[in-house]
């Protein structure tokens, strides 16, 4: 922010000068200090004085240098000296130095405290330049404007960029922080960045400061990938644009804080971003997760299941009772898989509730509850409140403790359908979870139906996958049986084109799926451990994570590389 100091040697001066009354100098440092602008400034803009005899009384009464700013070449200031906060706080410019010595263009020599600050920033000692305020004015403008020149805004999509809703609380807040302009540079590069997330189908926006630059990436099919790096000076008017579309308080840096921001992409379409602010030492990081509620209605053909897998997801979505549980770590789909289930038991002679924290996706028909820690509401409290509202279904977003995991268990045994999630490696290992949890055995025998461990794998680009000769004892190695090897199959490898990211476009699921059997029951109430379950679920036909996801590369959908990034040999 520029200075709006009073400088009593300039306002005397003009005052003996006979060039300003005493009445026009104290209207002109009211007017100055309302407008933020310096003194000088605030007499050329109101045209009281003109730049050029300002700076010729300030050479006379001074003795300082006078330089015309006309004939000097702006692109020669090195960019070590361009600290854009002290030159937009004081509206001065470094311009050159020599020896020990860094020059400030400046039009109010009076103002030491700007020398002061260049001073102590650049290690040097500076010296006062006097320039004309109006030439001065056009070279701070060209140099202040050229990050936001310098930001990427080509190929912008105007109707997309168009459609980003500003609510009436959002422009409140535009209005009281003062960036209400819809057509400044800042606002178009975010709007840009959201429009290219999106068309890319990415699922997360990472904004992150450094201390000597700024970077965006997207995670793309569950990878990371830089799309843009910002001048860093622009990271506070970055982090305050998001903020003030997710209508945060961008007055507050210290502390994380949540919100979230609506896209509409066209009269029937719109997009949701969750969110979320993070104090670094270098400024705010914020990340922000796309909410396609569209995800929601995929069709389950859609997710990756083999037939007999999604067969065995749809007769228990069927049963009127008992839990269904998917397991993974975050970022596995497991909220896909869910929503996909609710969607399909989402009739009208249902009511379905949910405990979700956060409520990522809204679906029409279906009683969602935010998860709200600070004012008393857990998973296990709102589950007690679903028992109380006559429901058919109820989903909880992830089951943390042993309370929540008791009062589920017994709306499962009670009549109730239960969808829920814990954060296992694997279908047996979420079974012995609960049993450490303190559920006792006996309970989760009767109550669990059905176990789904998952992993996302990226899908290899049909346009330009390529063959690869493995020869049959890597492929053995690798986890194929020998019947496999037999009856033929092409293993295919990413190579990258236009279409794609490196190889792959888009994600599919990679499952594991257990249903409670009596035998898998038995080994639970005797105190089975999680691999003595799993061989009993194989021994009935049960295919791991690995054996699904070599199906998946017989079927020609991913590679050997991706299954083996995300399942275990």
């Amino acid at each position: 922010m520029p200075t709006t100091g009073l400088h009593l040697g300039l306002s005397t001066l003009f005052i003996r000068q006979g060039l300003l009354s005493e009445a026009q100098i104290a209207e002109a440092i009211n007017v100055s200090r309302k407008s933020k602008l310096s003194l000088v400034s605030t007499l050329v803009t109101e045209k009281l004085l003109s730049a050029k005899a300002i700076a010729e009384l300030c050479y006379e009464e001074y003795g300082t240098p006078l330089l015309d700013l006309d004939e000097f070449d702006i692109a020669s200031i090195p960019d070590d000296f361009l600290n854009k906060k002290l030159i937009e706080k004081h509206r001065c410019l470094p311009l050159f130095k020599r020896g020990n010595r860094l020059y400030i263009g400046t039009s109010d020599p009076s103002n030491i405290a700007a020398l002061e600050d260049f001073q102590f920033s650049a290690g040097l000692h500076a010296e006062a330049i006097l320039v004309e305020e109006d030439k001065l004015a056009k070279a701070l403008e060209k140099i202040l404007e050229e990050d936001l020149n310098s930001l990427d805004l080509s190929g912008i999509d105007e109707e997309a960029l168009a459609g980003i809703e500003v609510t009436d609380t959002d422009k409140r807040h535009e209005e009281s922080t003062g960036d209400s302009s819809d057509d400044a540079p800042i606002v178009i590069y975010i709007n840009k960045i959201l429009t290219d997330a999106i068309r890319k189908g990415a699922s997360d926006l990472h904004f992150e400061p450094y201390e000597k630059r700024y970077r965006i990436r997207f995670r793309i099919d569950g990878i990371l990938h830089e799309v843009s790096e910002p001048p860093i000076s622009l990271s506070g008017r970055i982090s305050a644009r998001l903020k003030v579309m997710s209508k945060l308080d961008i007055a507050e840096r210290r502390v994380p804080q949540d919100g979230r921001i609506k896209m509409k992409l066209s009269r029937t379409k719109s997009i949701d971003f969750r969110v979320s602010t993070l104090p670094t030492i270098w400024g705010e990081k914020i990340v922000m997760r796309i909410l396609d509620s569209s995800s929601a209605q995929l069709g389950i053909e859609k997710l990756g299941y083999e037939p007999d897998q999604e067969q065995l997801y749809l007769e228990m979505l069927a049963k009127p009772q008992g839990m269904i549980l998917v397991t993974g770590p975050t970022g596995s789909g497991k909220t896909v898989s869910l929503y996909t289930g609710l969607n399909i038991l989402n009739t009208e002679e249902r009511n379905i509730s949910t405990a979700e924290d956060p409520v990522e996706i809204n679906l029409e028909g279906v009683n969602q509850v935010h998860i709200n820690l600070k004012a008393g509401l857990t998973f296990a409290s709102a589950l007690r409140s679903f028992l109380r509202q006559d429901p058919d279904v109820v989903m909880v977003g992830e089951i943390r403790d042993l309370e929540t995991a008791e009062i589920a268990i017994k709306a499962a045994q009670t009549g109730h359908l239960v969808l829920s999630t814990l954060h296992t490696n694997s279908a047996a290992e979420t079974l012995t979870r609960l049993v450490n949890m303190g559920v006792p055995g006996y309970n989760i025998a009767s109550s669990v139906n059905l176990i789904i461990a998952q992993r996302l794998t990226r899908r290899l680009c049909p346009e330009c996958k390529q063959a690869e000769d493995i020869p049959e004892h890597e492929l053995l190695k690798l986890g194929f049986s020998k019947s496999q090897i037999d009856s033929g199959f092409t293993v295919f490898k990413p190579v990258g084109c236009d279409l794609c990211s490196g190889g792959y476009k888009g994600r599919v699921g990679v499952y594991e799926v257990m249903k409670m059997s009596d035998e898998i029951a038995r080994t639970i109430m005797e105190g089975g451990n999680s691999l003595q379950i799993a061989n009993q679920a194989k021994e009935q036909g049960m295919r791991d994570l690995r054996q699904s996801g070599l199906l998946k590369v017989i079927q020609g959908v991913t590679s050997i590389t991706e299954i083996n990034r995300v399942t275990s040999i």
